[in-house]
């Protein structure tokens, strides 16, 4: 955890970086073999692009959908002011996927766009919310990652409540 308790924090060889966009471009610059960035200038631009605009935004989907790896609401009620936020993400996914032809965003490889709305995904299918047949075997691709796996199972053995996380007053 990072001091703030609200974003991750990575600790590698005496460098420390906090915040989730930090983190990605710090470890595309120690693996660029790991691919985090697409190759061409513009869809690397793209890519950080969205990745920031999920990274600083959708406050309204994050509020009304939050993550919950443990549950599943079929029929689950949207709010209806999170209704835009949802369309942005579709409409961004829809966007990519048809330049890129999938099956991840900026193409056969993951990028850290892919890593940035995973959490979103997850959001989408434990709300039930409905997607397109592109749209949702994007979302199929995303869940069938071992590492997303992996995740889930992790968050699902974990207690209700993180003793390091809550204060007594």
């Amino acid at each position: 955890l990072s001091s703030s308790i609200l974003v991750p924090c990575l600790r590698h060889e005496g460098a420390t970086v906090w915040d989730t966009l930090a983190i990605g471009e710090y470890l595309n610059e120690i693996m660029p073999q790991a691919g985090l960035l697409p190759d061409d200038r513009i869809q690397r631009a793209h890519c950080r692009s969205i990745s920031g605009e999920i990274h600083s935004g959708f406050t309204t989907l994050r509020s009304s959908l939050p993550v919950n790896l443990k549950g599943h609401f079929p029929g689950f009620k949207i709010w209806s002011r999170a209704q835009a936020d949802i369309e942005r993400v579709c409409a961004i996914w829809r966007d990519c996927l048809s330049l890129s032809g999938g099956p991840f965003l900026f193409g056969e490889r993951r990028t850290m766009a892919d890593a940035m709305y995973a959490p979103v995904v997850t959001r989408f299918m434990t709300y039930d919310v409905k997607l397109d047949s592109g749209l949702a075997g994007y979302a199929s691709t995303i869940m069938a990652m071992p590492e997303m796996q992996e995740w889930i199972e992790a968050a699902k053995a974990e207690p209700a409540d993180v003793e390091e996380l809550e204060v007594e007053y």
